[in-house]
């Protein structure tokens, strides 16, 4: 599907009334779960080479060349990983297109037209409170993104939380019509560190993301370290940091505020600690 084909179907399922009727359908986790179960059959490998010319992909530096489902394919592994190891940096946690919001006062930050409000976000009003004044880092991922993603930074992981949740899209055209990330089935966890002090990271499914795949027992953030992975579909990373804790290049900020995104590749340094 081409792109202007794709935002006149995403217009028609989030601005008129017959496309909003089936937006309640596919935006039902069971029906992410169903489709997310075809694309882990076999038959679906044969979508693989179609997408992978659709979206320019090239997978020469990739673990596996062939493919037993499409999802084997999409939350494919890279041969090897690099990162940037200087220790007062923060790095994207994926390759992603990057925004910088900051969080007011009142624990609430603006994306387009849309408010979104911390504690709704995390389902704990208190654990907002302490990033009151902070940063909203939000990365992200196109179908097209290599979908593992790995540790922000280094810290013990004090909490972690999952949240059910309906499956939006996450491009533009839906978070400036709803409040996908405060709707949308997320899970993260809060990590203390000693560069940022707390942070939270969390991942945001989308429509046709059946799952999010994050490593059981790992009690221990480390930087650079594979976290999990997404199935099928545009997806979200979301750090959040406390106030004054976290300087951001002025660049990421001011192209936010344009409503422009910043290309950024997994390990990339992203901001420093103060």
């Amino acid at each position: 599907m081409n792109k202007e084909k794709e935002t006149l179907s995403l217009r028609f399922l989030y601005k008129t009334p017959p496309g909003r009727l089936i937006l309640k359908a596919l935006v039902r986790p069971g029906f992410s779960k169903a489709a997310g179960r075809f694309l882990s059959s076999p038959i679906s490998r044969h979508i693989v080479p179609v997408y992978k010319k659709l979206n320019d992909i090239d997978t020469g530096d990739c673990v596996l060349q062939k493919y037993d489902s499409f999802n084997e394919f999409f939350y494919r592994k890279r041969k090897e990983e690099h990162f940037d190891e200087e220790p007062a940096g923060l790095i994207s946690p994926c390759d992603g297109l990057l925004s910088v919001y900051p969080i007011d006062e009142e624990n609430t930050y603006r994306i387009k037209n849309v408010e979104y409000n911390l504690g709704q976000l995390l389902r704990d009003e208190e654990l907002a409170q302490s990033f009151s004044g902070g940063l909203c880092l939000i990365f992200r991922l196109t179908p097209k993104h290599y979908h593992r993603y790995c540790f922000a930074a280094d810290g013990e992981i004090a909490d972690r939380r999952r949240i059910e949740g309906v499956l939006h899209c996450v491009r533009p055209i839906a978070y400036t019509n709803r409040p996908v990330f405060i709707e949308n089935s997320r899970e993260y966890v809060e990590i203390d560190t000693k560069t940022f002090g707390k942070i939270i990271q969390m991942e945001v499914g989308a429509l046709m993301v059946g799952k999010i795949h994050n490593h059981e027992n790992v009690f221990q953030a480390v930087k650079g370290q594979e976290k999990g992975c997404f199935e099928f579909g545009g997806s979200t990373i979301i750090v959040i940091t406390q106030k004054d804790c976290l300087d951001v290049p002025g660049e990421y900020l001011e192209k936010t505020k344009l409503g422009l995104e910043t290309d950024v590749r997994k390990g990339q340094i992203v901001g420093r600690g103060r």
